[in-house]
């Protein structure tokens, strides 16, 4: 008996042929009216961003664009950071918004893949679609860079385990469904072999979250309250004990698709700011051609640490040559805002002046925040070029 000729999906065309998505994709941006929504926007307060751009989610979601890239157990169709990436940049390119919940999903989604696949599949389907997303929960007063100095602690009772403690600066904390929390489940004494990552719903009894607000007025960031917390075993992103293990996993992603994805953003908003621009000042052709080749250079080397994760490969202390590029860009992009649109920038009372304002004010962090700059020119000193320590006279 004959059998007949395999039948040729298009989701499997898209997976295997990454050109064939980025036309496919191309095409469905460009002739979508309902994206319009998404072009070209500022949001008067967080709550109103994040709620506006769920919406963009579940829109990218329906038409099944966003779900390439993420496995089909998780809910999406296959394929790998590639298309991820892709997308990103066809969205951009074509001014559309790429949706702020993507940043922390590129950061924390392909932990929970990895280290806990049953909550991916629970969960992960949901946060596609935009009907929740997570947030990352590290930071502490005492502990920020230092994370093997956490104190919040997770004790283990029987089938749960009971959370008390702080966290702080936790992004997107007050509107998020879920936190990925790096706990302390040993001793003090233990370092970062004491860590255990765990994920906690935010109505769980005991979890208070607070807004901070920047000096935007924004309530991007958060500080969390943990008051003896009970949450199920079932809820371990990892084993025991293995926090530190899924923290550098996560990293290798914070610092490779994050930057990918705020590079594709920094391309729109140049266009953006360059068609403002009745008439440039003077030097200021130099300084639109300093920020397009900051942001060429970022998206160059990210593009090589995305190749190397879509192939598997671990990303170490290298990708911490992406995380200073992509602030060098970010720093430089919003100065050049501030620069070449000053009254507007200082005075202006519409949307765009505010939407500048709030990114310039934001991306004074961007040295600092997931590690500073300093430090990240440690590790590459250290780890990367192998010079030798400094010592004194």
């Amino acid at each position: 008996m004959m059998t007949g000729t395999p039948v040729v999906t298009e989701q499997q065309i898209f997976t295997d042929d990454l050109w064939a998505y980025r036309q496919a994709v191309r095409s469905y941006i460009s002739s979508e009216p309902a994206l319009q929504r998404w072009c070209g926007t500022h949001y008067p307060s967080t709550e109103a961003h994040m709620a506006e751009h769920a919406a963009l989610m579940a829109q990218l979601f329906a038409s099944g664009w966003s779900r390439y890239g993420w496995p089909q157990a998780a809910g999406g169709f296959g394929g790998d950071e590639r298309h991820r990436a892709v997308l990103y940049d066809e969205l951009s390119a074509a001014g559309v918004d790429v949706p702020e919940q993507q940043m922390l999903l590129e950061t924390l989604g392909p932990a929970v893949l990895h280290y806990a696949p049953a909550l991916a599949a629970e969960f992960l389907p949901a946060y596609l679609a935009g009907e929740e997303w997570w947030s990352q929960s590290f930071s502490e007063p005492d502990a920020g860079s230092d994370l093997a100095g956490l104190r919040c602690r997770a004790r283990r009772d029987r089938d749960t385990y009971v959370v008390s403690g702080q966290k702080i600066w936790t992004s997107h904390g007050a509107t998020a469904r879920r936190l990925i929390c790096l706990l302390r489940t040993g001793t003090l004494e233990s370092r970062h072999r004491g860590l255990t990552m765990i994920m906690i719903d935010t109505d769980t009894p005991g979890v208070q979250i607070g807004p901070i607000a920047l000096a935007s007025g924004q309530n991007e960031l958060s500080e969390v309250f943990f008051d003896d917390v009970v949450v199920p075993a079932s809820r371990l992103v990892g084993a025991e004990g293995q926090g530190w293990q899924v923290a550098m996993f996560l990293l290798q992603f914070e610092r490779a698709m994050y930057a990918w994805l705020s590079a594709t953003v920094a391309s729109r908003k140049l266009r953006e700011l360059r068609e403002l621009l009745a008439e440039l000042p003077d030097g200021g052709v130099r300084r639109l051609g300093e920020c397009y080749t900051d942001i060429v250079t970022l998206k160059a080397r990210s593009a090589q640490t995305v190749r190397r994760l879509a192939a598997g490969e671990a990303v170490g202390p290298e990708a911490s040559v992406d995380k200073i590029l992509l602030a060098t860009a970010e720093i430089g992009l919003h100065d050049l805002a501030r620069d070449l649109l000053p009254t507007e920038f200082l005075f202006g009372d519409g949307p765009v002046a505010a939407h500048w304002r709030d990114d310039w004010w934001y991306s004074r962090a961007s040295t600092i925040m997931g590690g500073s700059a300093e430090v990240q020119r440690g590790i590459i000193a250290d780890r990367v070029l192998c010079l030798p320590k400094e010592t004194s006279a």
